[in-house]
């Protein structure tokens, strides 16, 4: 029997800093942009095969963009172990959201290839498109093509350059109609095991470089419009005013107000003024809003507040509120079994976890519909994330990766009676 080695902190940081230079902006401090089948996400994806060919891994690109390496067990016909996360990026993102997890599993299988271990199950890498909604407002879809829960309407959605989401696939090199040969039967896949920075400051206050998640919260977001009426900002007396600016303002404090009644977290997160002139009432503002809890009924109940405060507003401002639903996502519990094999993992390796929720959402989240899932969160430095300060050190990448590594092979020398 071969003997499991510790993976290479070195490597595995040289392909972290490597990536980290695709989507980069001028300096630091404008970080990394890398949104959804744009050059710099594709020039990205291209390095994650590059990786993966040299892993010898079989490496193919499915109808959605989403990139997989394969390392063949020895039963092949067996559920494959799944693993992965994303390498595209929000505005002026940071370098490890999403890369890490795409890295660490290839790190974690090229460790095991050397070492001799060919697992009794395949193990698949995947590198999914679109995690994050930024250019198009709906995230995850690269994981939800895999999962079945995409239908053409996905097609129609356009991102601020008014390109259709149909026209940027065609673009990309793919067949906008051949998306739902991305569906994978679930039988397929035994397990789904994601590795990613926490995003928050749980872990650093615990002095602890890594977590296991025991439940993911899901996330709903908003689009809302609001219409006033936009007039002479010195001519139009305050009281007669149809400013939908300030009905944007209270509506703000009522996201706000509804998020700490119920214990989850609410965020405006963009929004945009027509016509935009210092000298002009605001006639209408889009803004988007990012609701999040773990538990679905008190999810429901801050909607029901924010609507009610909505129209309040909107009877108070002589206003109207349009508002569409444009992500709802189920929380997320993870596997229990996988929650101790990383458990087990930890022990062996000798580094202190902590079991923990996690606020954020992932792919992780959508392949809980299709397969056991489980999450190991790694440290970020001061909490920061979705930011070109986000940072996690070498040393906790290479943590994070061990335990990857181990949990791996743990699930992938599961016999077909055990999964």
């Amino acid at each position: 029997m071969q003997t499991m080695t510790g993976i290479d902190q070195l490597r595995l940081w040289r392909t972290l800093m490597d990536l980290r230079q695709i989507g980069a902006g001028a300096t630091e401090a404008d970080g990394i942009t890398r949104l959804a089948f744009s050059p710099p996400e594709l020039e990205a994806k291209a390095y994650i095969r590059v990786l993966m060919e040299e892993c010898g891994l079989d490496v193919y690109t499915d109808a959605v963009g989403n990139v997989f390496g394969v390392y063949q067990g020895r039963e092949p016909d067996l559920p494959v172990i799944m693993t992965g996360s994303h390498v595209d990026s929000v505005i002026r993102g940071g370098a490890f959201d999403g890369t890490l997890g795409v890295l660490g599993a290839i790190e974690a299988v090229r460790t095991m290839k050397e070492a001799g271990i060919r697992p009794r199950r395949t193990i698949e890498i995947v590198s999914f498109s679109d995690e994050e909604g930024t250019r198009f407002g709906a995230g995850y879809m690269g994981s939800k093509a895999l999962a079945g829960k995409l239908d053409d309407r996905f097609l129609t959605l356009t991102d601020q350059e008014g390109e259709s989401y149909e026209t940027v696939l065609t673009k990309a090199g793919y067949e906008p109609s051949a998306y739902p040969k991305a569906k994978r039967d679930s039988r397929e896949i035994g397990a789904f095991l994601e590795m990613h920075i926490e995003q928050g400051r749980v872990l650093e206050e615990a002095d602890i470089a890594a977590g296991i998640v025991t439940t993911i919260q899901g996330p709903l977001w908003l689009q809302v419009t609001i219409e006033g009426a936009a007039d002479h900002a010195g001519a139009t007396p305050m009281a007669i005013r149809k400013d939908a600016s300030l009905a944007m303002a209270e509506a703000m404090l009522a996201v706000e107000e509804a998020a700490v009644t119920h214990g989850g977290v609410g965020t405006v997160g963009s929004l945009k003024v027509k016509p935009g002139g210092i000298n002009i009432i605001p006639g209408e503002v889009v803004f988007t809003v990012d609701m999040r809890h773990g538990d679905t009924t008190l999810r429901d109940r801050m909607l029901t507040d924010i609507e009610a405060s909505f129209s309040a507003i909107a009877g108070k401002r002589g206003v109207s509120f349009k508002t569409l639903v444009t992500k709802k996502e189920p929380p997320a519990t993870c596997s229990e079994d996988i929650r101790a094999s990383i458990h087990q993992a930890a022990n062996t390796c000798g580094i202190p976890v902590k079991d923990m929720p996690c606020g954020a959402g992932h792919d992780a989240l959508i392949m809980s519909t299709v397969t056991r899932m489980g999450m190991i969160l790694v440290r970020s430095q001061d909490g920061i994330s979705h930011n070109p300060q986000e940072w996690t050190s070498q040393e906790d990448c290479a943590k994070g990766t061990e335990l990857l590594m181990r949990t791996l092979h743990s699930l992938a020398e599961e016999r077909g009676d055990e999964a």
